[in-house]
């Protein structure tokens, strides 16, 4: 048997990592400032992470949730503190598609509706519901098509209130900071009127932060440079820093019933362990804080690069340690030139975005030293 062919893959594979690092076999060294899709928050390898993952699994690896489960309410506790949603709830499943299938059925649920309302270029998963809300229609099979979605354009407020206004939507899925397209911002105005319109039109407000969350932006959420609060808010990726975990915090007007939820996987032992020291290590050492100190510095010295060349650099687009690149030329040929010229592993989005999302622990140092390199690839590119 071989593996389904739906992945291009570069020839390397590492082997090992370590803080913002990876190696392969044979030690070749290589920075890594795309952290598996923004999935290691913390760094490769953390000790913290290694010691609590190791303690737990020693100790019980996984029942199911027809039992107490200490670990999943010190988490909900330590997590509300951490990100400022306290009196929410916090459901616990194993990836961000699903997170955001439990959120959009949750919304379904509270409001007797069946529509959702996402926007152009959104990415939200693969799933049945979460890839019927994704603005790609390469991904949707016919199975996942449906009317019950509808996209709108991204910071469009005309556009959304016309929509909204029906008063047929159950909720408005967006994400903190549009990823897979390429770091597309959606502006703090844009939040606050929609946080409105979804107020006047009993609509629930989903903010994905699957990507942008758990202090990518600099800030805990992404949304909440904007000063709003979300209905619902779906988090995975650097969640648990590697360990497939995906999660819903619940407004608490949205009414719990037994049933109405489940997860075989969700919530297990070990996740909660590695989610646990993921926070430990993000408190400890201050990570959100320098998200935003690295995360500037980054931007500020990747314009200054784009001023300096504007025949090969469109745009820098992002908000701490979520960074995209836009750029006349190739993506695709940048990263390859990044990786096999310069040794450093990058990510993309769409034809000409190099995508920045290290680990929250990337220093200023490793910073420098992918300026130094992009600036030398940025040559004769």
């Amino acid at each position: 048997m071989e593996l389904f062919d739906v992945y291009s893959l570069y020839d390397i594979e590492p082997v090992k990592g370590s803080g913002s690092k990876v190696f392969t076999a044979d030690g070749t060294e290589y920075l890594d400032l795309y952290g598996g899709h923004a999935v290691i928050s913390i760094g490769h390898s953390h000790p913290r992470y290694v010691k609590a993952i190791a303690d737990q699994v020693a100790k019980l690896g996984f029942y199911s949730n027809s039992v107490h489960n200490g670990l999943q309410k010190e988490l909900a506790k330590r997590l509300g503190k951490a990100c400022g949603y306290d009196n929410y709830s916090l459901f616990l499943c194993n990836s961000g598609a699903e997170a955001n299938e439990n959120a959009l059925k949750l919304a379904s649920f509270a409001t007797g509706r069946s529509k959702v309302l996402a926007f152009d270029k959104a990415f939200h998963g693969r799933t049945f519901g979460a890839v019927a809300a994704t603005d790609n229609p390469k991904i949707r099979a016919p199975f996942n098509e449906t009317d019950h979605v509808v996209f709108a354009p991204l910071n469009d407020l005309e556009a959304t209130k016309k929509l909204l206004d029906t008063k047929e939507f159950a909720a408005v899925i967006v994400e903190g900071i549009q990823g897979v397209a390429g770091i597309r911002m959606v502006s703090d105005s844009f939040l606050k009127d929609l946080r409105k319109l979804c107020d006047e039109t009993g609509t629930l407000l989903v903010l994905d932060e699957i990507q942008s969350g758990y202090g990518r932006s600099g800030l805990f959420f992404a949304h909440q440079y904007a000063g709003v609060k979300a209905d619902l808010i779906t988090c995975a990726k650097g969640i648990a820093n590697g360990f497939p975990m995906g999660a819903v915090l619940i407004s608490p007007d949205i009414e719990a019933r037994k049933g109405m939820l489940g997860t075989t996987f969700g919530g297990s032992h070990l996740a909660c362990a590695a989610a646990l020291a993921v926070l430990d290590v993000m408190e400890e050492e201050n990570l959100v804080e320098n998200t935003s100190e690295v995360g500037t510095y980054l931007i500020e010295r990747l314009n200054e690069i784009a001023a300096a060349h504007p025949d090969k650099i469109k745009e820098v687009r992002g908000r701490g340690l979520m960074i995209g690149i836009e750029l006349v030329g190739s993506g695709p040929e940048m990263r390859k030139r990044l990786l096999f010229g310069s040794h450093i592993f990058t990510g993309g989005a769409g034809e000409h975005t190099v995508r920045l999302l290290p680990a929250l622990s990337l220093t200023k140092e490793d910073a420098d030293k992918f300026l130094k390199e992009f600036e030398l690839q940025l040559q004769d590119f």
